[in-house]
């Protein structure tokens, strides 16, 4: 006997009665503490966040639509066996089950992308691009994007002090990092846009970059919720 599939609300670690502003709310949070590119390129951990990131993003596909959460939740509550939100708190790292053949077995690719992906790609591309909107908007919110989604100066700043300070340790230790950092947040600061989307911008970053991005939005996202 197949176990039930993960519970979307508990993957967001939201009730079931959340409005949709808290379901974006919760998206923002858990996708930024899960996703892979928090740890290093060769973390064993990469694996396990990647199928999770995924899980999040299905989760969030079904969810933030009216019609797809409203046809969920009636699958959902009349679902035989479906494990509670509290029965399923543990169950971070579990795999989202494959749709099963046969009549009786939950429609599990009627909600969430992962449930129609044809391949692991496609369903790591769809989870990026749905990531990468909302990184965006992240990103205007705390001032390192312009209107138009593009990098501003401060995006170019940060980006070029952690280049600059990481080159500078390797070259001369900690005196060389503090004058590397102020070097590249120089050369950040009037660095060409070229016109690209931030998230594009952050996709072509180094890892390093990346983990201390991701990290920092993390942290000022989780300050936003607690205060």
């Amino acid at each position: 006997m197949s176990a039930p599939p993960v519970d979307y609300y508990t993957a967001l670690e939201v009730d079931s009665k959340a409005t949709q502003q808290q379901i974006r709310d919760a998206y923002k949070k858990q996708a930024l503490r899960h996703h892979p590119d928090r740890v290093p390129e060769g973390s064993p951990e990469r694996s396990t966040r990647t199928k999770k990131f995924q899980q999040i993003n299905d989760a969030y596909y079904t969810l933030s639509d009216p019609t797809r959460r409203k046809d969920y939740d009636a699958s959902r509550n009349h679902f035989h066996g479906f494990a509670s939100s509290s029965a399923q708190n543990d169950a971070d790292n579990e795999d989202v089950p494959p749709p099963q053949a046969g009549g009786s077995s939950f429609p599990w690719s009627a909600f969430g992308f992962g449930g129609k992906a044809s391949s692991e790609q496609d369903r790591n591309t769809f989870s990026n691009e749905q990531f990468g909107g909302v990184f965006e908007e992240m990103m205007h919110d705390e001032g390192l994007a312009e209107e138009d989604k593009t990098p501003n100066r401060r995006f170019w700043s940060v980006v070029g002090a952690v280049s600059g300070g990481a080159m500078g340790f390797i070259v001369a230790n900690m005196p060389g990092a503090i004058a590397g950092a102020v070097g590249g947040n120089r050369l950040g600061a009037i660095r060409d846009k070229r016109g690209k989307s931030v998230y594009s911008v952050f996709q072509e970053l180094d890892q390093p970059e990346k983990m201390r991005l991701l990290s920092e939005l993390a942290s000022k996202v989780f300050a936003h919720a607690i205060s």
